[in-house]
Formats: C-alpha cells, structure tokens, sequence
C-alpha cells in the first residue's frame, strides 16, 4: 500500500542556481547533493517543516533523450510549468520576506474564496502558488 509522497521532481535550466534559490531565498534545506556518474546530478531539497518530502531540482535532460529535454527546457522558461501549491501560514508576511530576499511575483497576496494567495516563479521560471487556507480550511 502506498503510505506517501516521498519525492517530486522540479525541472531547473540550472542546477547550481536553483539550489540558491531554493536553499538561500526560498529557505528550504538542502538533503542532497551528490554527483551520480558524469552527467547525472542528484539534487535534493525540502522545506523547513516537512522534510519528509525531497524536492528533486533535477536538470531537463536527467532521464530524457536531448529532443524531450529540449523541450522540457523550454517550457520551464517560458513559465508554463507550475510545479505546485506552497502553504504557509501568513501569505503576506511570508510575501514580504521572500520580496525582501529577491524573489519575483507574478501577484502580489490577493484574497480568494480558498485563502490568500500570491504566485511568484522561481531562477528558472517554474510559477508557484504561495497560498494561505481560509480561516476553518484545510491546506
């Protein structure tokens, strides 16, 4: 029986990029860093309170022929891949903390029906919801 997500990958155009975004403006932490062979990079980060979830920041090409990585680069830079939701507990107190260290939204905290959210993209382009449950709301 399936008991939980253990890793989910994000694609990057950068590998050393991502781990400082990830790790230094994002805040995440770093698990794993480890070159497998001499084009495969094993990169893996999670975030501060759950780091039971590995976030794989894997370059386009791991485990792709160089067409599909191609391709795979070029949606990542074109923002059209949105990799998930990240939830916090004060969307804009959050918001401002990561403005402060650099980090670009795309809009700024908005109320909706389901909470506050704002979205932002991170060094290589994937967009990102930073959302914040409504009072009562499971997030």
């Amino acid at each position: 029986m399936i008991k939980a997500l253990s890793h989910a990958c994000i694609y990057v155009l950068d590998q050393d990029s991502a781990k400082a975004f990830y790790t230094e403006k994002l805040g995440f932490t770093l698990n794993e860093d480890v070159a497998l062979g001499d084009d495969i990079r094993w990169l893996t980060v999670s975030p501060p309170d759950q780091p039971d979830l590995k976030i794989i920041l894997a370059d386009c090409s791991m485990g792709h022929d160089a067409e599909t990585a191609d391709q795979i680069r070029a949606l990542v830079a074109k923002g059209a891949i949105g990799p998930g939701v990240l939830a916090t507990g004060d969307c804009r107190k959050t918001y401002d903390e990561l403005v402060s260290r650099g980090v670009t939204f795309t809009q700024e905290p908005t109320e909706r029906f389901y909470g506050t959210e704002a979205l932002f993209r991170d060094d290589s382009g994937n967009w990102f919801s930073l959302s914040q449950a409504a009072e009562g709301a499971q997030q």
